[in-house]
């Protein structure tokens, strides 16, 4: 009896300890800056997507189109596939919103002027009050609907939601006016990560179909916003944060099929956000450790799985 109890509990020990997300996984990196591309930190991951934000007028400043220029150049050159995510203007337009045919003449634009980025995101947190399209959701159904039609081989995420206490019913005021339910959604389930629990993206699962990518996670480290959710921040903390992704979030559904990790590097004080991997010093901090692990595991999981077809063929290969 004694010896059937020491047994399970090894075994129970093992499957806690085991990478709980075993299907297929994608991991990414957001980040505004195209310092990690030449960081032999990122590629030593084996990342190969990554994330950007990008004003819906982007094009029409110099400055913000040499920064899309050096950022999606870097990415393309580092062979980093781009999810880019639109929303506000920059500067004193933030509150002005584009019609959609205005939106799909821009998104027109940016195809053309980079031709081999071809997922995107509708609006980036789009049901998030600092946006101006918080209680609109009836005009991002229309801009989805005007980029699907712009390019209907491209991947559009219908739009990406935090998990904040209006998204159910946001996002069913999207379907209604959208008039059908969209395959693909983006989440930023920070609140989620950082407090750890799972009841927004359980919501998110059980009100919309298809994949959700959850497009901003990780764990804080610090704010100097004015926030309004609390929980705790520190480099350990967010190592947990980070780890509560991929053992209890990520494993939650089949249909989690991405992960955007927001972001590589901090800048210095007084920056109001910092959720970094490397801290602005260049030192890597305890969250890139669990990304480290958690790329090791999903890597000896493809080499197991080449391995056993391997076997299967050979297996099944008549005799000579």
């Amino acid at each position: 009896m004694r010896v059937r109890l020491l047994v399970l509990a090894a075994t129970l020990a093992a499957a806690l300890a085991a990478p709980a997300a075993s299907h297929a996984l994608v991991l990414g990196i957001g980040d505004q800056k195209p310092d990690m591309f030449s960081d032999p930190r990122f590629h030593g991951l084996g990342v190969r997507h990554a994330r950007l934000a990008v004003s819906w007028d982007a094009l029409n400043s110099d400055w913000e189109r040499a920064e899309l220029d050096q950022w999606l150049n870097a990415a393309r050159a580092s062979g980093v596939t781009p999810l880019v995510g639109f929303w506000h203007a920059r500067g004193d337009r933030r509150r002005v919103l584009p019609t959609p045919e205005r939106l799909k003449w821009e998104f027109r634009q940016f195809r053309a002027r980079y031709p081999w980025v071809t997922t995107f995101a509708t609006w980036n947190e789009a049901n998030h009050c600092g946006e101006p399209t918080c209680h609109r959701p009836q005009l991002v159904a229309a801009y989805y609907r005007a980029l699907r039609k712009e390019c209907p081989t491209c991947t559009i995420l219908a739009a990406e939601v935090l998990d904040m206490p209006n998204m159910r019913s946001w996002l069913r005021a999207f379907t209604r006016h959208l008039g059908y339910r969209p395959r693909l959604w983006g989440l930023h389930n920070y609140i989620d990560a950082n407090r750890f629990r799972t009841a927004g993206t359980r919501t998110m699962l059980r009100t919309v179909p298809g994949h959700v990518w959850l497009t901003e996670t990780g764990g804080i480290v610090e704010r100097r916003n004015k926030r309004k959710v609390g929980f705790e921040e520190s480099p350990a903390h967010a190592a947990k944060a980070t780890r509560w992704v991929f053992d209890r979030l990520v494993p939650l559904s089949r249909r989690i099929t991405r992960v955007y990790l927001y972001h590589w590097n901090a800048l210095p004080p007084p920056e109001n956000w910092d959720s970094a991997l490397v801290d602005y010093r260049g030192r890597a901090r305890p969250a890139l450790r669990v990304v480290r692990r958690v790329m090791a595991a999903a890597a000896a999981r493809r080499e197991a799985r080449v391995r056993r077809a391997a076997r299967a063929r050979t297996a099944h290969r008549p005799p000579a």
